[in-house]
């Protein structure tokens, strides 16, 4: 199988010419030609709300795309719920929302369950957002520290006690280590930053990290808990000691975010070292066509990626009841992947624009989507 190549760049995507947009509501073919990078919030004028639910990693992003989206076209709004990405599947899946945010691509039940819904064809994966996830804590007086694998599981699991544990201290000589509590935090909602965060330690470090990669914390572990990337975000601020996972976006003030040892050497959080991890990706197999679920590869040692990354999804039904709802979809999920929507999330959230290579993919898997016949 080969490998997706997705480009070792965080500039901004240019979409090749003449891959396919869309006309205006309600014509009968909504997939006329045009360049799809030059798709903009102002593109073909479409009306109706389109109602999306899932990840709160996408919500910096998603706030900018809603707003230029409508300003664009009067008679047309965005309503989105950042309640997780697991919320986003299942709302897709029941059929109560026209598009999921997910920072994982749908399992293979969710996939087959999704042809109940959207067709023969199901539900497709289209990559929108490439983001890191920072691990980030709270430590007075400590704004830098390194970390390996290893290290960052037994802090999750509770192995690691205290901020100055030998460990720790081993990875970072010369940084004075407070003899603190280590206060974990976790999501407690079925998250996708919590897959991601997961199948890095399970990959990454499977001696310490003996469950399996999962959405849902597991139970069995002690520490902290809160709803969405806000919710972790605002625990660890408030807690000395604290250290979460969360949506490099999200990570701000007083924080202190953690580079990550890949091969020989640390590599610090970027866009940049986000879209290098990416670029080691390969296709998921036994989709639709133009399904573009992403395995990352979590034990790359390319210089300069950084493996803890999530490629967050919006999952698209591949056939839809009404034209105007086909419309409305494309018009919107076009100006996501092209080269403004993409500048506006890397703006808004800190993200990595989609390669040229996998926004061209992402245009022609959008063009596709059309009216259950």
């Amino acid at each position: 199988m080969k490998a997706l190549r997705f480009g070792r760049h965080a500039a901004i995507a240019v979409i090749a010419a003449g891959a396919l947009a869309l006309t205006a509501c309600g014509s009968d073919n909504a997939t006329n030609t045009a360049p799809a990078g030059s798709q903009s919030a102002s593109g073909p004028k479409v009306t109706g709300t389109l109602t999306g639910i899932g990840s709160s990693a996408q919500g910096a992003a998603m706030d900018a795309w809603k707003t230029n989206f409508a300003s664009a076209n009067s008679g047309a709004s965005v309503q989105y719920s950042p309640d997780g990405s697991g919320a986003g599947r299942k709302a897709i899946l029941d059929g109560s929302a026209q598009f999921a945010g997910s920072d994982a691509y749908l399992k293979d039940d969710e996939y087959a369950s999704s042809k109940s819904v959207c067709g023969p064809d199901g539900a497709i994966n289209v990559p929108v957002y490439i983001s890191p996830i920072a691990v980030a804590f709270n430590v007075p007086g400590v704004t830098d520290l390194k970390l390996d694998a290893t290290t960052v599981a037994k802090i999750f699991r509770g192995q690691i006690a205290k901020w100055n544990d030998p460990a720790i201290a081993a990875l970072n000589e010369g940084v004075s280590l407070p003899d603190l509590k280590v206060t974990p935090v976790n999501r407690s909602d079925d998250s996708g930053t919590t897959q991601n965060f997961t199948d890095y330690l399970a990959a990454a470090a499977p001696e310490v990290w003996t469950d399996k990669a999962a959405g849902v914390w597991p139970a069995s572990l002690q520490g902290e808990n809160a709803k969405g990337t806000s919710g972790v975000v605002k625990t660890v601020t408030d807690t000395p000691g604290a250290v979460t996972y969360a949506d490099d976006s999200a990570v701000s003030g007083k924080l202190g975010v953690a580079q990550i040892k890949v091969g020989d050497s640390f590599t610090k959080i970027s866009a940049d070292a986000a879209a290098k991890a990416v670029d080691a990706g390969k296709p998921v197999e036994g989709r639709a066509a133009n399904d573009l679920s992403i395995k990352l590869d979590r034990k790359t040692t390319i210089a300069g990626a950084y493996p803890i990354v999530l490629v967050s999804f919006h999952v698209l039904c591949t056939t839809y009841d009404k034209q105007e709802t086909v419309d409305l979809v494309k018009a919107f999920e076009h100006y996501v992947v092209s080269d403004e929507g993409q500048k506006a999330a890397a703006e808004s959230a800190k993200s990595a624009p989609l390669s040229s290579d996998l926004a061209a993919k992402a245009a022609k898997a959008i063009d596709s989507i059309k009216v259950k016949s």
